[in-house]
């Protein structure tokens, strides 16, 4: 493929000059010891790792079992942008998603993440529910989120034409949007790397202890020093914080499974379908993507294993069975994919941040589907805690900012861009025709500055072999642009 040209996308630009790019996936870690370490790069660790990269003259680190950022949680969820509406009123979560949904909502514009202010009406079926509404607007309130409004059967059904007989009644939640979820944690993990964090991936860490005034963590690819720690391991923080001597909470694994409807079930669906809550989550939902297709689920399975993020025959049929409910239309519809994942659920309800000074070390546990709204304010109470632990971070400055490719539907693509097709023909070259992707952004992908090192990772970048056709007819000439790249 030819080198970019000028008028490519921005998200290409180079680092500060100053500032060396490291992202390693394989070989021996540097012996210097680190300022910070930051254990999984999801996208609440890849949040942390920018938001201390503001400060000149730390030496950090972003650590990540896996060879991808976002590749646990982050990558398979609804990808919501919640206001915080139906949080537990005074808890740290409530008061994290409403400042992180303003900071990510600015943060989405300024880099190019697509977002889409859908709004969510939270449906009500029968009147146990109905009676329900008055209390979750009450909820709302106390949240200090002040715009949800009743919707009597006459306005739900104008709203939703398509939803199923028989809904008595829904609030409206007008701010509730939808978002990309692989876009963010890029986004931070690309502005973190250009700005000196080293991001060091196939590197799980399998054993953790302090040794007078340092962290020393034996990983798949050696020794890591660092004179603080954060904690953003995800699935398996309880694990990481029982090492350094804490027992504050237990992840329980809880599994969401999901379908993903073509392109052409979007019509059918114009805000985001809430149910009425549970003690076991958020219930099943249906949810327009920014990619142009419609979600149905979670499922919400506690579990034991911490790797069972297989979809399963009895999961799918309750999904359809309370789809038809929803929106009886949907489920004649074709199925694009199924996944599943897991969140950090845990015994309390609320996340589980805490710093523990003595040890230079702060826990990120227990962050739920709402972690990717309140990734950022996340990262700025983190940051607080390290410094009023004693961690002294040197001078803020302000971060270049980047621009990331916008996989939205509802904005324009490279291939219907006639000026960025005139500065560089690759960009009018379709090589996936379901989801109209280029070989000018497949390129683009594969020269970031934190490339993918698989088929999946530059699914999840440029949604190559994401579409209808599940890779059939696009499959080959990826994978030969892909190998080509020399990965």
């Amino acid at each position: 493929m030819s080198a970019p040209r000028e008028g490519m996308p921005r998200h290409l630009e180079s680092a500060p000059q100053d500032t060396p790019v490291t992202v390693t996936a394989a070989g021996a870690l540097p012996e210097r010891p680190y300022d910070v370490a930051i254990v999984g790069a999801g996208v609440v660790g890849c949040a942390v790792a920018r938001a201390l990269a503001r400060h000149r003259g730390l030496r950090l680190a972003l650590i990540e079992a896996q060879d991808d950022v976002g590749q646990g949680t982050s990558k398979a969820n609804t990808a919501i942008l919640h206001t915080g509406f139906d949080a537990v009123p005074g808890s740290l979560e409530a008061a994290l998603v409403r400042d992180g949904a303003r900071r990510l909502t600015a943060y989405a514009a300024e880099s190019g993440i697509p977002v889409e202010r859908t709004g969510a009406l939270l449906v009500a079926w029968d009147e146990e529910q109905l009676a329900a509404l008055p209390r979750l607007a009450e909820k709302a309130e106390r949240n200090a989120y002040h715009a949800v409004r009743p919707l009597g059967p006459a306005e739900l059904y104008a709203r939703e034409p398509h939803l199923g007989p028989g809904a008595l009644g829904a609030l409206h939640v007008p701010d509730e949007s939808i978002v990309c979820p692989w876009t963010t944690p890029l986004a931070y993990a690309t502005q973190a790397v250009r700005h000196g964090v080293h991001l060091h991936l196939n590197c799980r860490v399998t054993r953790a202890r302090r040794h007078e005034d340092t962290h020393l963590l034996d990983t798949t690819r050696g020794p890591v020093r660092a004179r603080w720690l954060v904690n953003a391991a995800g699935l398996h923080a309880d694990t990481l914080d029982a090492a350094l001597g804490h027992h504050d909470f237990t992840v329980t694994p809880r599994r969401g499974q999901l379908i993903v409807f073509d392109k052409f079930a979007r019509d059918l669906v114009r805000h985001i379908l809430l149910p009425v809550p549970t003690a076991a989550g958020k219930g099943v939902l249906v949810a327009p993507t920014v990619h142009g297709n419609v979600l149905l689920g979670p499922t919400a399975e506690d579990l034991d294993d911490r790797t069972a993020t297989h979809s399963t025959a009895e999961g799918l049929q309750g999904l359809r069975a309370k789809g038809h409910r929803i929106l009886p239309a949907l489920l004649r519809e074709e199925t694009t994919a199924v996944y599943a994942g897991l969140r950090a659920a845990t015994e309390h309800d609320d996340y589980r941040i805490t710093a523990h000074p003595e040890q230079a070390y702060v826990t990120v546990g227990g962050i739920r589907s709402t972690g990717l709204t309140a990734s950022l304010a996340i990262a700025a109470h983190v940051v607080d805690l390290l410094t009023e632990a004693g961690l002294k971070p040197g001078a803020a400055r302000d971060l270049e900012p980047v621009r990331m490719p916008n996989l939205g539907e509802a904005f324009p693509r490279p291939y219907q861009r006639p000026d960025l097709i005139a500065a560089d023909p690759e960009y009018g070259t379709l090589v996936c025709h379901c989801e109209r992707v280029t070989r000018g952004e497949i390129r683009d992908a594969l020269g970031g500055t934190v490339p993918p090192r698989s088929l999946e990772g530059l699914r999840r970048r440029t949604r190559a072999r994401a579409g209808r056709c599940q890779g059939f007819h696009c499959g080959a000439a990826v994978r030969a642009l892909f190998e080509g790249a020399g990965r």
